[in-house]
């Protein structure tokens, strides 16, 4: 049997099935788990056959398969880390990987400041432990130069090739590790370095915690949906003034009663505008048409009417006292001394090439001199003026500022930066002279300007529309609403600290832009109003620390009376 199996038929019998098998069975390639299908054929055809046919290999065929067989490895990939740079892979990470926090941020979708620090702190940890700083190496020793003189190098005297010796300073060949130090890295048994214990063992400061559902909804219907108007303020006697189509209605916080102040459709007129004094009961309504009315709202009546008040709408009005200012589309900035009884402005302010969006006068709500008044338009730019009559230095009288009796002086600073309009203005009640401007969707960014010497101090790429910006009177905290974005996050409200410009928390719950927004005269609440007919109230601030002094006065004797 085995004479046969040796003949030469047979052979040429197995050579044959071992071809035919080769021609209509496709060689298969080795898949590698992590590279894919291999370009290296196998070397060996006869192992390939036996293990196809399902016979036994025989010891010839098994020799020579460890010989020209490739290495196989199995389902477990170990890289060799001999040709890899750490430091450049870590460095050329795709964009999903973690990155360092800068400045120029998109809003996320879902925004929580405990997550955005854990988040901070996981990539400094992570810098640190992939790319630690290279150590101090001592320079290659350099060959001095041969003498023209021609002698041949001298063999050095020194019969000691080895030196040993402790770490000196003096010496730089020297060794400055110790092993001998109890909080070497070689006896620790942490998995990752000093530097990264330290930052994780270091204490910080816990982030304040924000509600992110409103404690009230109310229903505002007829609320315009239009980027360019101010429909919604608070008064200081905890009364919100809305203006919906061609009604204002008041809304009383202490015991949520509402009243209607006025309707203007008999006139067939529409509200575009609403802004209460700093101090009373005073509201000044802005119309369509270009009417600037004056209401008490203690008594719900009319108390003056400028019928000609600007050829266009209102959209913006600003009170400095009883010095009330109105911006139109007509592209001029109005002021009127309202305890006169003449309906013309004793001055206007023409520094704008489009509608007017955008006013607020300085110290409202903080320390300043209350004689600045900021204007931002639709022409991308903001204006900076002075009603005093102060100039700028290098800069003569112009028309910029035009009063009754003739030209006067130029904005005080013309700010170009945004690159679309300016509707949101802030003044920073902690630092006087520090304002808060915010561009629309094609600017996306909020810029704070130190108005005294005309420089931008910081920016924020926010990545969405900038509705209205406000300041907190309790902490050094600003607000901002957003509508049009370029990514998913649309129609919020965030929470920023200054300077650092981080995020304190994101609020949603608006289905359209927030155009809207204002603040109660505690500082505490803010309401917010969009383009979706609601109103929402926001416990957005902590409350403000009262010291010793507020609390209780010495000079109270009252307390004493029983």
């Amino acid at each position: 049997m085995s004479g046969m199996k040796n003949s030469p038929f047979a052979k040429r019998l197995r050579a044959s099935h071992r071809e035919g098998e080769d021609e209509e069975t496709p060689r298969r390639s080795r898949v590698n788990p992590i590279f894919g299908v291999s370009s290296t054929p196998t070397l060996d055809s006869r192992s390939s056959t036996a293990d196809s046919s399902g016979g036994p290999p025989s010891p010839i065929q098994g020799a020579s398969s460890s010989r020209m067989r490739p290495k196989e490895y199995g389902d477990r990939f170990v890289p060799s880390k001999d040709t890899g740079d750490m430091r450049t892979s870590y460095h050329l990470m795709d964009d999903g990987g973690p990155s360092t926090p800068s400045k120029s941020r998109i809003i996320p979708t879902e925004s929580d400041a405990q997550k955005e620090q854990a988040n901070a702190i996981f990539n400094s940890i992570l810098h640190t432990e992939v790319t630690p700083p290279s150590p101090h190496r001592p320079s290659s020793p350099t060959r001095p130069i041969a003498s023209t003189s021609g002698a041949p190098p001298s063999t050095p005297t020194r019969k000691r090739l080895f030196t040993f010796g402790s770490p000196s300073r003096s010496n730089p060949n020297t060794p400055t590790r110790r092993l001998d130090t109890p909080t070497d890295e070689a006896y620790s048994m942490s998995p990752v370095r000093a530097e990264s214990r330290q930052l994780l063992e270091s204490p910080r400061r816990l982030p304040r915690s924000v509600c992110k559902t409103p404690y009230r909804v109310l229903d505002a219907p007829e609320l315009a949906d239009d980027f360019y108007l101010n429909l919604v303020d608070w008064s200081s006697t905890n009364v919100l003034g809305v203006g919906l189509g061609s009604c204002v209605y008041l809304w009383t916080a202490h015991n949520a009663a509402v009243s209607k102040l006025c309707d203007l459709a008999p006139s067939n007129d529409t509200i575009s505008s609403v802004s209460w004094v700093q101090k009373g009961t005073t509201l000044a309504v802005g119309t369509v048409a270009g009417r600037l009315h004056i209401y008490d709202a203690t008594t719900l009546t009319l108390q003056r009417t400028y019928q000609q008040a600007h050829t266009q709408r209102i959209g913006a009005l600003a009170w400095n006292t009883h010095v009330l200012s109105s911006g139109s589309r007509d592209r001029q900035v109005h002021h009127r001394d309202v305890r006169e009884p003449t309906t013309r402005p004793f001055k206007r302010c023409t520094g704008h090439r489009q509608e007017v969006c955008g006013l607020k006068w300085s110290g409202q709500n903080g320390p300043s001199d209350g004689a600045t008044l900021a204007s931002g338009g639709n022409d991308n730019k903001v204006c900076i003026w002075d009603l005093r009559g102060s100039r700028r230095p290098g800069v003569g009288s112009s028309s910029g500022v035009t009063g009754e009796d003739g030209p006067a002086d130029l904005p005080l600073w013309k700010f170009h930066e945004h690159t679309a309009a300016v509707k949101a203005l802030a003044w920073d009640p902690h630092i006087p002279g520090v304002l808060a401007t915010g561009g629309g969707t094609q600017d996306k960014h909020i810029r704070f300007w130190n108005v005294q010497n005309g420089t931008m101090l910081h920016e924020l790429d926010t990545g969405s529309q900038v509705c209205n910006l406000i300041w907190s009177l309790t902490s050094h905290e600003l607000v901002s609403t957003h509508g049009f974005s370029s990514t998913t996050a649309q129609n919020q409200i965030c929470i920023w600290r200054y300077p650092t410009l981080n995020m304190v928390a994101s609020l949603t719950g608006h289905t359209n832009r927030v155009l809207y927004l204002a603040m109660s005269p505690d500082g505490e609440t803010i309401v917010t109003g969009a383009g979706d007919e609601t109103l929402r109230f926001w416990n957005a601030f902590p409350k403000k620390e009262k010291n010793e002094r507020e609390r209780e006065s010495k000079l109270d004797y009252g307390r004493l009376i029983r």
